[in-house]
């Protein structure tokens, strides 16, 4: 077995471990959940999309579950949350959402640790991402920080990395970025690393982006490629694409506390077993390399950044990088490196060639 082989079959072992050890958890007896009462299940986006698809997924694989069945309904659009992505931990928190797949991005607003796989540049290839995700020294910390906060994390799988569309300039370098006028729509890391990189970042809706983008004031904008294609950006006047690999995501797997307390054991297991499933089949990274190459098919320029490319961008942006990791905290911040770095050496020992961000 090669050494790439070896280090994902040891992080899906790890994995397991961890999730084990969050949800076998001592807490105090409660009343079983009634199997059919219908439980609430958020996520931010329609099933047309890998996080929304996800959830839907999941949703289906309780409800068909033949011991320890789980009835949900979905709300997409985070319509539990004030249809703020950003709200979303603190709704499952608090109850308005009884469980919800999440973007770890998002809930970095809420839940800081889960910032931890978006941090700038810290996983900017694919299979950086993927090792991340996978990691249960990662995993068991942002776990163990949201179950204190009131929330069991059950699952998680690499959701992709957000690109960068522009009208006319190509952003091959940080000096690139200089004085572009963006929509940003990831939160408040990625207005900061922007900013620090010379662009223009702002908070938008998309009517708001779409008249700015009439009338000549809108440059670009962040997001997934499957975002984009669903928007059809290149018959909209968006000519060049980025892949900077900045700012990777996970989706999260999620019940709030007092719920998974009341399950029984059936269900609990039920719950986990069908949540890892979805997460080892949604693939999100692949339908993200797809809407990508549709967008270069519809026209679209393409960037993709050397090592070396990444570097120069990853320095520009040292500050708001450190000052993000402490928020996320710096033994989280050390291990995600580990693993990270190791992850590399290990794909290099196999003889395959550093991959450009994805």
């Amino acid at each position: 077995m090669n050494p790439s082989a070896r280090v994902a079959n040891a992080c899906r072992r790890g994995i397991a471990s961890a999730l084990l050890a969050a949800i076998t958890t001592s807490c105090q007896a409660q009343a079983p959940a009634p199997d059919d009462r219908e439980l609430k299940l958020s996520v931010a986006v329609a099933p047309a999309f890998p996080l929304g698809a996800a959830a839907k997924a999941w949703s289906e694989a309780m409800a068909a579950a033949a011991s320890g069945r789980i009835v949900t309904k979905l709300h997409p659009g985070a319509s539990l949350a004030q249809r703020d992505a950003g709200r979303e931990f603190f709704a499952v928190r608090d109850g308005q959402a009884d469980l919800a797949v999440g973007s770890a991005l998002s809930w970095s607003i809420q839940l800081p640790a889960a910032g931890v796989y978006a941090l700038p540049w810290i996983a900017p290839e694919t299979a950086d991402l993927a090792a991340l995700v996978a990691a249960p020294e990662v995993a068991g910390l942002v776990m163990k920080r949201a179950e204190a906060a009131g929330v069991v994390i059950v699952a998680m799988a690499p959701l992709g990395h957000r690109v960068l569309a522009t009208v006319e300039r190509a952003v091959r370098a940080p000096a690139d970025l200089e004085g572009l006028r963006l929509r940003v729509t990831g939160g408040p890391a990625i207005v900061e690393t922007l900013a620090a990189l010379g662009a223009r970042p702002e908070a938008m809706g998309f009517v708001q982006a779409q008249e700015a983008l009439a009338a000549g004031r809108l440059d670009g904008q962040d997001g997934l490629a499957t975002s984009f294609v669903a928007a059809r950006f290149p018959a909209t006047g968006y000519r060049q694409l980025a892949q900077l690999g900045a700012f990777g995501d996970a989706m999260l797997f999620a019940v709030r506390r007092p719920i998974w307390d009341a399950w029984t054991d059936a269900q609990r297991a039920s719950a986990v077993a069908t949540a890892r499933a979805v997460a080892r089949e949604t693939d999100a990274q692949g339908r993200e390399a797809v809407a990508e190459r549709e967008l270069v098919a519809g026209g679209m320029g393409e960037t993709r950044l050397t090592r070396a490319g990444v570097a120069a961008f990853s320095a520009r942006a040292a500050g708001v990088r450190s000052a993000r990791g402490l928020a996320v905290g710096a033994d989280l911040v050390a291990a995600a490196e580990r693993v990270v770095a190791l992850a590399r050496e290990a794909r290099e020992m196999a003889g395959e060639a550093p991959a450009a961000p994805r």
